[in-house]
Order: structure tokens, then sequence, then C-alpha cells
């Protein structure tokens, strides 16, 4: 594969400083180069299965194994990518009762964190146009309580201690008051749940981002992002109404802008890249008379390359062709995005989600590096191909306003979005062994 230089933000001259330590290395343009930990071998992009073990396909340092409450046991390989940093490869999913792991994603990464000034004067793609891959922090140990911090060997910046992996607390798992109102037994059913937490530091300049990738005993996987550091110094003098005063007075005016970050996700759902991407679309029809609302739900089967806006009680999900529950029902994941700002300045920000078909060039969602992919954006990707093995990109949005208390260090924002299992197990994959015979018969008859 052709190496590139790593290449600085935009055409233009900005006004805000950009930290460039490292502009000039050569690094592989679409896979970013791999680094590895001391001693290990390099993990493939896209792994695949060993053919008699349920560890998946890769060298000890790069497997990462945890078993949660209930039982639950997530499995996945990882590797660095000098643009993009952290990737997610062969993350499959073994809860209490399943035979084998459920093959969920083959890879899952950052595709882009592009940042545009109100004032028109600047605009950045952090992942592709900064040091991020390569500005990897190291971690201390009080930042991975409870767990280990992984080394990362980042090309041409050596040993880094970058990746926490660890569990973290949620909450509630479940809680069930099995009374007399539901035909119980009157026996309360509560649980305290775990996440494995994976996460890495990179610096973009005055900003650090904090990726987060969290794995739950019920299925779910929940990425965020989380902009920390410092707002950049450059940028306190957006006196045109576009910035926000924070010295004393009427100084000090830090310049709005905007955080639009993509994810990636390549699914292999039950093993297989081929899979079904459909829509879900709820109407509510007001009541008549004495009546109550009526609501229609209306599945429509995504078949061609998409860009999807999302809307009020609507949703999409990825599902498989390879496998189905023990109810007979095809195992799938639901999109819930969490709160997002849609910016409308450039095309490719204009949606919320994307389905491509899969193609090799096709790895960052602005500024791709290849110039044979057909347009250097997602957006330019939609062409109307059949999906079969579909790519899913996902575009959270936040409009950072600054505010006094941003000042000093700046508390972290997040924005993110969940995968939620729907229908991969046929049952709530932490049932309590005297509740596993409701299985569509509930206690109450009903």
């Amino acid at each position: 594969m052709p190496e590139t230089p790593t290449r600085t933000s935009t055409g233009r001259e900005p006004r805000r400083r950009r930290a460039f330590a490292l502009t000039g290395l050569a690094v592989t343009a679409l896979l970013g180069g791999l680094a590895t930990s001391p001693g290990a071998q390099a993990a493939p992009a896209a792994p695949q299965r060993a053919a008699a073990a349920d560890a998946p396909a890769c060298s000890a340092a790069y497997r990462i194994e945890q078993t949660l409450d209930g039982g639950t046991t997530w499995r996945m390989c990882w590797h660095y990518n000098t643009l993009a940093g952290l990737v997610l490869d062969d993350v499959s999913y073994q809860p209490k009762g399943e035979a084998a792991p459920i093959k969920v994603l083959t890879s899952a990464r950052l595709a882009q964190v592009h940042v545009p000034y109100d004032d028109g004067q600047a605009e950045y793609d952090d992942i592709t146009g900064t040091d991020f891959g390569q500005a990897l922090q190291n971690l201390r140990p009080a930042e991975c309580p409870g767990g280990t911090i992984k080394t990362v060997k980042v090309p041409d910046t050596g040993d880094v201690k970058g990746l926490c992996a660890t569990t973290r607390a949620r909450g509630h798992a479940y809680r069930l008051s099995d009374d007399e109102s539901t035909g119980g037994s009157g026996k309360l059913y509560s649980a305290q749940g775990k996440d494995l937490l994976l996460y890495t530091v990179n610096k973009a300049s005055w900003y650090e981002y904090i990726t987060e990738w969290r794995f739950s005993s019920d299925g779910t996987i929940t990425s965020n992002v989380g902009a920390t550091g410092s707002l950049s110094p450059y940028d306190y003098d957006g006196t045109d109404g576009k910035g926000w005063p924070i010295g004393k007075g009427a100084t000090a005016y830090a310049e709005s802008h905007s955080h639009n970050v993509f994810w990636r996700l390549n699914f292999g759902l039950d093993g297989s890249p081929k899979a079904k991407v459909e829509q879900y679309d709820s109407k509510v029809t007001a009541p008549h008379g004495a009546g109550s609302p009526t609501t229609k739900t209306t599945r429509t089967p995504v078949t061609k390359e998409l860009a999807g806006d999302v809307k009020d009680m609507r949703w999409w999900r990825v599902v498989s062709k390879a496998g189905k529950n023990k109810d007979g029902h095809p195992r799938s994941y639901e999109f819930v995005p969490g709160r997002s700002s849609r910016f409308p300045g450039r095309s490719f920000t204009k949606h919320d989600v994307y389905f491509t078909e899969y193609k090799k060039c096709e790895q960052y969602a602005s500024d791709n590096p290849s110039a044979h992919c057909g347009g250097t954006s997602v957006d330019k990707w939609v062409g109307g191909e059949t999906l079969t093995h579909p790519i899913t990109w996902v575009n959270i949005g936040f409009h950072h306003i600054a505010r006094d208390e941003d000042q000093q260090p700046m508390p972290v924002h997040w924005q993110g979005f969940s995968l939620a299992p729907r229908d991969v197990t046929a049952m709530n994959p932490l049932t309590p062994a005297d509740l596993a015979g409701q299985n569509g018969v509930p206690g109450n008859g009903s």
C-alpha cells in the first residue's frame, strides 16, 4: 500500500495555531500504519476467526477478553491507526446460555472530527489533518482504576502507555418486583451491572479527545468522544457576535465552533459481512372522540445506499443474514444516537447516518486520503449502489459556545451513540434462572 505524508488541516492559513509536532511523517494513507505493543504481532485490519478457538484471531497482546455480570463475555482484538487512533476488530459477544460467541463487528473506529469555526476563518479535520493519531497520550495508573494500561508502539513516536482497559459500574442492570399484580412470586429481582470500558486520549492542538468504548453485559455497545483540554488562546477575538466573553467584563470573546464526530462501523453479524438495513418510522394519529391516539409503525427495507436523517420516532437497524436467535428471529443491532446538533454548513455533515456499500478506499468521512474513491467525503459515496456489505457512518455534532466554566482546564463535553441488541438473544441475557420459563409466557398469563 502506498505511503503518503500526514497532511495539515486545510489549504487556508488559519488564524488559530495548530500543534503539528510530527508533520512530514510518512504514514499509510488508509490504514494509517499499525502500531504494536512490544513483542506482539500486528493485528490484521480485518482479522478472521481462529478455526478452533473462541478467542479472536490476533496475538495475546492485541486480545481483550472480559467476563461481566451475569456471565456475559466480550472478546475482541485491537490495533492502532496513526490517523484514527484506536481500532477495534473482530468484536464478539457471548452471553450466558450461548454455546459460542456471537460475532458483532468486524471493525469500529473514529472516522473524523470536523471542527469549523463560526466566523468562517478556520476549519479543521482533526483526524486526518492534525497529529491526532500520533499524539496519543500516556495514561497514569489513577486514570485507569482497577484496569490495565496497554502499551502502544506508535511509529516514529515510540512506546505510549495509551490504552486503558477496565470495568466501570453502570448502575441498575434490571429491577423487577415480581408481586401479585404481575402474577409473580413476590420476589424482588435486582442486579447492578458493569461495563467493559476501553479508552484512549489523543491531542489535537489545545484539545484532548477521550475516545471511549463501553460494552455492557446485556449486549449494548456505546461509544462516546469527550472533548477536554483547553480552549485555544489564539481565538479570544470573537467580538463580531460569534464569540462569548470569558474574561472580566466584555473581554476574551472565545470563538464559537462545532465538533462533528464521525464513526465508521463495519458489521460482521454472525460472522458474515452481508447484512440488511431497515428503517422504521412511527406515525401517531390524534384520537377521535373519546378514544385514544393510535400509532402505526412502518418498516422500510434500505436496499440502496442512504444518507439518513434522525427524526422523532425513526430508527434504523442492521440485520444479520447469517444467524437467528433461539426464537428463530434474525439478530440485529439498532442505532440509538445521542443528542446531536447537526451542522448544515458542509455536505457531509448534513445527515446523521450514512449506509454505503463497502469499498476499501472509503475510510474517512471527510478529507479522505485516497484520490481514487469518487470523492473525498462520505456524502459523495451515496451513489445508489445496492447494499450487500453495508458500512455504517454515524455523525454526532456539538455546537460549542464557550462559557466561563470552560477555563481552566475545560470540563469534558461528550457526544456519542449506542448500538442496542435487538433479538440477538431470545430473552434478556441476564434473566434469572427461575424466570427463564417465561419466554413469551409472562407470569400473569396475558
